[in-house]
């Protein structure tokens, strides 16, 4: 990509994420370091844009028995040298690092506007290779995010470039061969399809900072959906678990929806994982839509978090609909027995979450989706890891656990939806009973299914999709 400058002023430095990591300034390559991991380290601080913990460093990348701190401190300094004049892009003190980007011009940032042979030549190359180490669970969940957010970029581009006629017919045929192998990489088909809908993905910060991402899209009225268990923005209506929902009721409703803090294309490195925070993260997002009022749709552990949401602003919600979920987590109902089964899924998820074996997840999959394909609990499986590192998958089923609204449910004055499967293998129907029980007013729908929520084939997403119309309406 072009590398731009402006007069009077210390030229960028230019970055090449597609393909080999390479860095140029004035058109001179710069020496990357020898070290793997510094290259690593120098990328992750480079695409998160924002102030780092040393400490968080040091448990990231450089968790050894000896001197973690000394270990960064030697990274850091080769980042320098190989940042040559424009070494005070890295600053930091003795608690924190920061990479500043207005140093560095990105070429996936150039990923706009109309191709042309070079740059779409630049687009076919693999993001972000000769970065990868084993010894962390968290770069590695962040790689793949990173990977799959800079392959969403690829495709729209590539898309861009059928419509091109002064693209030769040779790069067209290798662009259309090159977007298969992505769109395959995530699940999709192998072609280049467009979009249902158009959307575009912003980001906010909720109070401590963390940078949640969500987006608008589809066709009506608004509805907001807050996030639940493994949300992914660019993912979800490509996935054949989330698209039957999310497509269709953005036929008639204008859909805002965002990710969880902790995975899809929100922040994943942060401190605060909490309820608390769910619902601050819900409170961020709606505020910053500048919508006054707007029904609010909870599916999961998004059920309580849309139940307090409701209960501390009953101005801003006009109804509320929630699907397969509870006012209580697991700890506040389960046996020994039970509570014993439970925290034994934890402890594999623990140690086996982010593994290229699927089976860890497969108890997850099979419980979301009892009547899925071997072929849909294959994408499921996959799906799953992508969202969410080991880490805080974790942390989010913990979290889970311990939610309880029980004491909120009366306090909800708006029109309320209940909608449960009556054979959901994750949320037993007994805890949507005592939701709808306990709402002062609500109306209570069961579905013919097995699944959490509905696959988009079964007859139950037909009747899930009239009752929420029906509703709203």
């Amino acid at each position: 990509m072009a590398e731009r400058s402006v007069a009077g002023t210390r030229p960028k430095i230019s970055v090449s994420l597609l393909g080999p990591l390479s860095l140029a300034c004035n058109g001179e390559a710069l020496a990357l370091p020898a070290s793997r991991k510094t290259r690593a380290l120098f990328t992750y601080l480079l695409l998160e844009n924002r102030t780092h913990r040393r400490e968080r460093l040091c448990e990231i990348f450089f968790n050894v028995p000896d001197d973690p701190r000394a270990a960064l401190r030697w990274s850091l300094s080769k980042i320098r040298t190989m940042l040559g004049d424009c070494a005070d892009a890295l600053k930091g003190d003795r608690e924190t690092v920061f990479l500043d980007p207005g140093a560095f011009d990105l070429d996936i940032d150039g990923l706009d506007g109309i191709p042309v042979k070079e740059e779409l030549t630049a687009a076919l190359e693999s993001p972000l290779t000769g970065i990868a180490w084993s010894g962390s669970d968290h770069y590695d969940a962040w790689l793949g995010a990173e990977r799959a957010r800079i392959d969403r970029l690829r495709l729209d581009w590539l898309r861009r470039a059928e419509s091109n006629s002064q693209i030769d017919e040779p790069l067209l045929k290798r662009a259309r061969q090159e977007a298969g192998l992505i769109a395959a990489d995530i699940g999709e088909s192998p072609s280049i399809a467009p979009a249902p809908f158009d959307q575009a993905i912003q980001y906010c910060h909720a109070e401590d900072g963390v940078r949640i991402a969500y987006a608008t899209f589809g066709e009506g009225p608004p509805l907001v959906k807050a996030a639940n268990w493994l949300n992914h923005l660019e993912l979800d209506w490509r996935s054949p678990f989330w698209d039957g929902l999310i497509s269709n009721l953005a036929k008639f409703r204008t859909l805002l929806r965002y990710d969880e803090r902790g995975n899809g294309m929100s922040q994943w490195d942060i401190e605060d994982i909490s309820f608390e925070s769910f619902v601050t993260d819900l409170e961020t997002v709606a505020d910053r839509s500048g919508l006054e009022r707007f029904p609010l749709l909870g599916i999961s552990q998004g059920c309580a978090v849309s139940i307090e949401y409701a209960a501390r602003h009953p101005e801003r919600v006009s109804q509320l609909i929630l699907l397969g979920g509870y006012a209580r987590g697991w700890r506040h109902f389960a046996d020994e027995a039970e509570a014993a089964r439970r925290e034994a899924i934890i402890t594999l998820v623990e140690h086996g979450w982010g593994q290229n074996t699927p089976i860890y997840r497969q108890l997850f999959s099979q419980s979301f989706f009892p009547d899925a394909t071997l072929e849909e609990l294959d994408q499921f499986n996959e799906f799953q890891r992508k969202m969410v590192s080991p880490e805080n998958a974790v942390r989010l089923l913990q979290t889970f656990s311990n939610i309880d609204v029980r004491h909120r449910l009366a306090d909800i004055k708006v029109p309320t939806l209940v909608i449960h499967s009556n054979e959901d293998q994750r949320i037993p129907i007994e805890l949507g009973v005592e939701l709808a029980a306990n709402i002062p007013g609500a109306s209570f729908v069961t579905l013919d299914s097995r699944s959490h929520v509905p696959l988009a084939r079964e007859p139950a997403m037909t009747r899930l999709l009239d009752a929420i119309q029906s509703f709203l309406t």
